[in-house]
């Protein structure tokens, strides 16, 4: 039985990937920072294992990993999904403390968490996935910490492969684009009012820029994460995956 840790589960992307494992017959510990969000979550998948944690304070994380001892015995799956999408400003509007936020959450804490997963993961040959995203790909005017954060993402999946290849750990990182759920509701209000255009019509501008003109479910990206845990997924590692339905441009 697969053993799994997914950060950010309480909800949205992190929580279809949390149930999809759960469904597939695994042992799945997650975390967040939402409370009521992990509680809900819980609640409505059965066996699914929650632990509060803010993953910016390396205390919490370690108080995670101690969790995760007693209640899994070990890992052999990490996925790195808990992030932030930070304001939606022009740089020079951008206030430090924003742009400090979204690094300590997107960035470091991704390094601080894979790091204390690395040990159990050499034990048992195992999988670690990224979650950066179609931003990670292109620039995303008036995101800029988000964007710098998901290309960081992928440095450190390309590293991470190369140096944990040895220990027969695959490392790759998946890059979402439009994906359905509040977040992505959240995002879209965002630009329509900076722009002044309508909710509907950024909408429209997103789509077009993507060869199949769809809003990507959750559990889509739920479903490419367990493949990459499949005997044929974990011969492919150092790769960028996206699923964003051929997105050409940000």
């Amino acid at each position: 039985m697969k053993r799994i840790l997914v950060t950010g589960g309480g909800a949205g992307i992190g929580l279809a990937i949390a149930r999809r494992f759960v469904a597939d017959g695994a042992q799945v510990l997650t975390c967040d920072v939402d409370q009521a969000a992990l509680d809900r979550a819980c609640r409505e998948t059965p066996g699914l294992i929650g632990v509060p944690c803010d993953v910016a304070d390396p205390a919490q994380i370690d108080a995670l990993f101690a969790t995760l001892a007693e209640a899994l015995g070990g890992l052999d799956v990490l996925v790195n999904n808990v992030g932030i999408g930070g304001p939606t400003l022009p740089a020079d509007k951008l206030p430090s403390a924003e742009w400090q936020r979204v690094l300590d959450i997107n960035l470091t804490a991704t390094f601080e968490v894979t790091r204390r997963a690395i040990p159990l993961l050499k034990a048992t040959a195992g999988t670690i996935i990224v979650m950066s995203s179609a931003a990670g790909r292109f620039g995303y005017p008036n995101r800029l910490p988000y964007a710098v954060t998901k290309w960081g993402l992928v440095g450190l999946t390309k590293t991470l492969a190369m140096e944990l290849g040895a220990h027969d750990i695959s490392v790759n990182a998946i890059l979402p684009g439009a994906v359905g759920g509040e977040r992505f509701d959240r995002v879209i209000a965002g630009r329509a009012q900076l722009s002044g255009r309508s909710v509907e019509e950024e909408v429209r501008e997103g789509l077009a820029a993507q060869s199949l003109k769809r809003i990507v479910p959750p559990e889509h990206i739920a479903d490419l994460a367990l493949f990459l845990t499949t005997p044929a997924g974990r011969s492919i590692s150092g790769q960028i995956l996206p699923i964003d339905g051929d997105q050409q441009h940000g």
